[in-house]
């Protein structure tokens, strides 16, 4: 058993404690103009409390905000952390400057005008990044919001949330989105803990903050929500570790991945190079790692939220509501998303009837109708709490009209979401007519969800996230000496033939699957029409014939299947030879079951993507795939084939025989295994493999390496 540790080795991220808890701060262009970010960054500074020492360069004033000024950053005592917010050319000079004579250990810088945009502002970015590490500084920036937490608010934006231990850490590669983030988070309640913006990212990424949160994380202390909003993804293989590590401790998180493009898959030659791309990399990174992946603010924001509350442990949805409409609507979304809303239909229900007004449903949705009072309320939820044991959460819906005040109803929320051992979601719709018993409730460390649906599909997103995958790799008896052997011999082929890639021989491709374990289907590939039929003889007919050569036999004519007859095999093989590009027919024993397929793509950084899904050209029509990244464990595979919408087919439905999964389980765990050891492969495809109640092979394969 080997540990992925072992394949990658990290250096230290430059976080250190004068960025994080800095004793003195310099603002190197702060300013009375508060509509500016120097100016708004002082701000935020006096009015997060900060309790060091805060220093102002600003060569024009004498006084800023109440703070005395220095015209010139010579002037200044030695300072732990600098912002800087003046304009990239001279930036450069005032790091050195600091980090030499001033002792400055921590740089945020705001400004842009740097690798961003033009080939100059890289060298200055570059100039910068060498004297932090000359100096051993932390450089967050350039072109960034800057870092909030609850030590320094060192950002030049609004809103700053309130600031908790056990709030959000949240960590952005754009500093725009996460000012966006940030309001729909506040308006739900959610609070934070720190707020990263780590814009261009030089020197620190997403990926090392990850890193310094689960190298010092505290369970008893630190807060265990992260919610990422990642651009790019430099180093997949440090983020896949320490999100996964931190899952395994304890914590939870979230994450938008912006910018996959599935543009680059019309040029790919296979089924697989057709379906995969960056986009399904980060799919199976997030899957592997245990991160649940979100595609909007509103989505991420409501997972963070959920996040708060005490794991949901069960599908079973209770929904309180006095509003029918938006508890079907919830209980539709939740259906759709795979949770359940069961009826409710028991003696304790009749004896909760009795205690509603007339007109109300206990069936589930309970609705107690809209003139239903905070004491029902009360009661509602306690019969969901004790006398329900089908139930395993709580969902209220509880807004206004307008025709009155909520302080009342949203008392009892307060107290039975802290009494209660079920998990309660407070959808609380009326932001505008009850937005200061809203506000007021929020206050009180809650989190609203004024959307039922949204609500609903995060729920679904977080059930259908499985947990990280192990880090150690199992060979699972796959021939791993065997493979290199044979990738050798066919990569000195390439170079022999004066090219850089290209598929292998069909012999080949059955070498590498016999040496990964995967089972394959009798055949021969020939030019001798003779040999082809006596093996049809041997193995038994009807066999299908298929051309060798061209890429995509059935789109030349080069598929026949059925055949019963050495006279119709002569026929077929006669046919096949005068395909342009033939270099031989290959024949197999015709097997019947479903159509199964298993690909895998190359990903630059990420390494091979697998995917699995129903076969033959269903693969291509209904893109209804699974994606994992290599090595896979069983779990993995298991949680592939269960994610795809056609499940219920490979299940077995009306009677038909489902297929063996642990089977199917298998041949993707082998098959990922071999890929793991064999990097200079970067397409494959086994479509179709055919499965049945007991067995599965693969029928067609083809493998494209490049050395």
């Amino acid at each position: 058993m080997l540990c992925l540790l072992e394949f990658f080795i990290y250096l230290c991220a430059m976080i250190n404690q004068q960025l994080l808890n800095p004793q003195s701060i310099v603002v190197i262009g702060g300013s009375n103009n508060v509509h500016k970010p120097g100016g708004s960054i002082v701000r935020n500074l006096i009015s997060g409390g900060y309790n060091g020492t805060l220093r102002i360069v600003n060569p024009k004033e004498d006084e800023v905000q109440g703070i005395k000024a220095f015209h010139d950053a010579r002037e200044i005592p030695p300072t732990e952390l600098a912002i800087l917010v003046v304009a990239a050319r001279f930036c450069p000079d005032y790091v050195e400057l600091l980090a030499k004579e001033k002792q400055t250990r921590a740089f945020i810088i705001i400004s842009a005008g740097f690798g961003e945009e033009t080939k100059a502002g890289a060298e200055l970015e570059q100039r910068i990044l060498d004297t932090c590490e000359q100096y051993g500084a932390a450089l967050i920036g350039p072109n960034c919001i800057g870092l909030l937490n609850r030590n320094h608010h060192s950002v030049f934006t609004l809103p700053i949330p309130n600031l908790d231990a056990k709030g959000a850490d949240f960590v952005s590669g754009s500093g725009a989105t996460a000012v966006f983030i940030l309001e729909s988070a506040v308006i739900k309640g959610l609070q934070f803990n720190s707020v990263w913006s780590i814009g261009n990212g030089k020197q620190i990424g997403i990926e090392d903050v990850l890193q310094y949160m689960d190298e010092h994380f505290d369970p008893e202390t630190d807060s265990k929500v992260k919610l990422l909003y990642i651009e790019n993804i430099s180093n997949p293989d440090k983020l896949l570790f320490h999100a996964g590590s931190l899952i395994r401790k304890g914590c939870r998180i979230a994450a938008i991945k912006a910018g996959s493009s599935e543009s680059g898959s019309r040029a790919a030659s296979s089924h697989t190079g057709a379906i995969a791309s960056s986009d399904s990399a980060v799919e199976a990174l997030f899957r592997k790692a245990g991160i649940v992946r979100c595609y909007s603010r509103e989505e991420l924001t409501t997972v963070g939220c959920i996040f708060t509350l005490p794991p949901l442990n069960g599908k079973n949805f209770a929904i309180v509501t006095h509003a029918g409409g938006p508890g079907v609507m919830l209980t539709d979304a939740l259906s759709k998303g795979g949770l359940c809303v069961p009826k409710i239909d028991s003696e304790a229900a009749e004896e909760l009837k009795t205690k509603l007004f007339p007109g109300s449903s206990v069936a589930n949705p309970i609705d107690f109708l809209a003139t239903g009072t905070a004491e029902q309320l009360g009661t509602v939820i306690d019969y969901c709490e004790k006398k329900f044991d089908n139930i395993d959460a709580i969902a209220v819906i509880y807004g206004t009209p307008g025709l009155t005040q909520l302080y009342e109803a949203y008392d009892v929320l307060d107290r039975k979401i802290r009494e209660c051992r079920k998990p309660i979601f407070p959808v609380l719709p009326s932001l505008h007519t009850a937005g200061p018993e809203v506000a007021e409730f929020l206050a009180k460390g809650h989190v609203n969800f004024s959307d039922e649906v949204t609500l609903a599909t995060a729920l679904s997103q977080i059930m259908r996230t499985p947990q990280p995958a192990p880090p150690e790799l199992e060979l699972y008896g796959v021939d791993v000496p065997k493979i290199r052997e044979i990738i050798y011999r066919e990569i000195n082929r390439l170079k022999f033939e004066g090219i850089t890639s290209g598929y292998l021989a069909p012999d080949t491709v059955r070498e590498l699957l016999s040496c990964a374990g995967i089972p394959l289907v009798p055949e021969m590939v020939s030019i001798s029409k003779d040999e082809l039929i006596a093996f049809a003889e041997k193995v038994g007919y009807p066999v299908v014939a298929k051309v060798v050569g061209p890429v995509h036999k059935s789109d030349v004519g080069g598929v026949a299947l059925n055949i019963r007859t050495p006279e119709h095999l002569a026929l077929e093989f006669e046919r096949m030879m005068q395909i342009p590009d033939a270099t031989g027919v290959m024949v197999q024993k015709m097997l019947k079951g479903t159509e199964l397929f298993i690909g895998a793509k190359y990903e630059t950084r990420f390494g091979h993507v697998v995917l699995c899904g129903l076969g033959g050209i269903f693969v291509e029509v209904l893109k209804d795939v699974s994606s994992g990244l290599a090595p896979l464990s069983y779990a993995e595979a298991y949680s592939m084939i269960h994610s795809l919408r056609g499940y219920k087919i490979l299940k077995g439905t009306r009677g038909q025989q489902g297929i063996n999964e642990q089977k199917y389980a298998e041949i993707i765990v082998r098959l990922s295994t071999l890929l793991r050891f064999a990097t200079e492969i970067k397409e494959m495809d086994i479509n179709p493999l055919l499965a049945d109640g007991t067995d599965i092979v693969a029928v067609d394969a083809r493998i494209l390496i490049e050395k």
